[in-house]
């Protein structure tokens, strides 16, 4: 069952630079934290039931650095919370959906997490969350 938009991630150049852009505008850095597998920094703003996620690439070869590097700094992915990631993406995949993973793995805050192919919805990444 699907409970939120959990987060919307934006990929940036500086984390540093973005926070401050962000804290500019009002908005509070409730965390910030390195995802290692995924090769990123990431800070977590919260707006009301949802939170902003501003993800910085620790690695030339990781995804984020590769979505900068050829489409610019902007919108990553439009992040879904889940009662229950297993069966989100089992019912994905029965629908004949693409996905990126095919199990879920760790992101951000120790959540499991799980990626749709934005091919398979209409250009937009879309990322599970259990939690």
């Amino acid at each position: 069952m699907i409970r939120k938009i959990d987060h919307v991630g934006i990929a940036v150049k500086s984390l540093d630079e973005a926070t401050k852009t962000y804290e500019a505008l009002g908005f509070e850095v409730e965390e910030i934290e390195e995802v290692a597998e995924q090769k990123v920094r990431v800070a977590m703003l919260p707006v009301g039931e949802s939170r902003i996620e501003l993800l910085e690439a620790t690695s030339e070869d990781s995804a984020i650095a590769k979505f900068i590097s050829s489409r610019g700094e902007g919108i990553h992915h439009i992040a879904i919370n889940v009662e229950n990631i297993e069966e989100a993406l089992k019912k994905a995949k029965e629908a004949g959906l693409r996905l990126i993973d095919e199990k879920p793995r760790i992101g951000a805050g120790g959540k499991k997490v799980a990626f749709v192919h934005p091919k398979s919805t209409h250009g937009v990444l879309l990322e599970f969350v259990e939690g």
